[in-house]
């Protein structure tokens, strides 16, 4: 389905030296940032304590975090679940205070919002299982990577299995260079996030790909930089469709979705955009120089021999 055509190919592959020279200094800009202040590790991580409270009626959460922020709390997690009077509540490590003394410090100052509210349970969340959720992120980012690497090598060629993990993970560290520069909460739901743009992007890449490999079998005297404009081109109202449908269900959670959604809607956020660019700017130039021909893609045909015994 398409809204519009674009007559002309855009020359993308003019300007692909200029677009990538970008992306090495983003890049380097968010692997500096990495290196030096890190990510601000969620409770998941890090560990803490997790307190589940009850209402008699649904409250405001908005006025629980204002509370919470009192108590210097800034960075605690508020969020309902199960039904709109159930509360979960997580707080970061603090010095000095126990798990017990940090609920008891919060009950008291909910209490001064409304009398009905009851604990139900204190947990606490140690650091064991915070470098145990660590490793496990890790060995899913790097199980995820390796299958599309093969997927594509596959589907297509080496080539184009190489261009879309440069590219995949091009994305996968602008996203976490973003939240270390600004020490945004980095949480499972962020991960979750990431994990998912490595889905989205790779799909990206895949249609221009195969549109790359349909123009090698109808171009046949066309040049590889016009055959991969042409693929481009030829995608971008798709593109455009399916990614700014996308981004408006992720604009809502962004906007709406609260406190408990509103870093994972911005990873997904900043990983459609760069999930965008780098399929078109990042993975297909890497495929242009890694000099992919007509031969990598299209399988001769074999001549019958004239006269073969019957």
């Amino acid at each position: 389905m398409e809204f519009f055509r674009i007559k002309r190919d855009i020359p993308f592959m003019r300007h692909a030296l200029i677009f990538n020279v970008i992306s090495v200094i983003t890049f380097l800009v968010a692997v500096v940032s990495l290196a030096t202040k890190g990510l601000n590790l969620g409770v998941d991580f890090t560990g803490g304590t997790v307190m589940e409270v009850s209402y008699a009626q649904a409250p405001d959460v908005n006025k629980i975090r204002e509370s919470l922020t009192k108590l210097g709390f800034a960075d605690a997690a508020v969020q309902t679940f199960g039904t709109s009077r159930d509360v979960l509540i997580r707080l970061p490590v603090k010095q000095g205070l126990t798990s017990a003394q940090l609920s008891e410090q919060v009950m008291i100052e909910l209490r001064k919002g409304s009398d009905t509210v009851q604990m139900r349970r204190v947990e606490f969340v140690g650091p064991q299982v915070g470098s145990e959720l660590i490793e496990n992120g890790a060995l899913a980012l790097l199980f995820v990577s390796l299958g599309i690497v093969a997927y594509l090598a596959l589907r297509f060629e080496w080539k184009f299995g190489v261009a879309a993990i440069i590219a995949n993970l091009h994305d996968v560290v602008i996203i976490l260079g973003f939240f270390s520069l600004f020490q945004w909460d980095f949480s499972l739901t962020v991960l979750a996030a990431v994990l998912a743009i490595l889905g989205y992007s790779v799909n990206e890449s895949v249609v221009v790909f195969d549109r790359i490999r349909e123009n090698f079998r109808k171009m046949r005297r066309a040049s590889v930089t016009t055959i991969i404009d042409n693929a481009i081109t030829r995608t971008m109202s798709r593109t455009i469709i399916t990614h700014g449908s996308t981004q408006l269900m992720v604009t809502s959670m962004l906007f709406f979705g609260g406190e408990a959604l509103h870093y994972f809607a911005l990873a997904l956020t900043i990983g459609i955009c760069f999930g965008i660019y780098s399929s078109v700017l990042v993975a297909s130039p890497i495929v242009m120089w890694l000099r992919v021909s007509r031969e990598d893609l299209v399988k001769p045909e074999k001549k019958t021999e004239i006269g073969a015994a019957i």
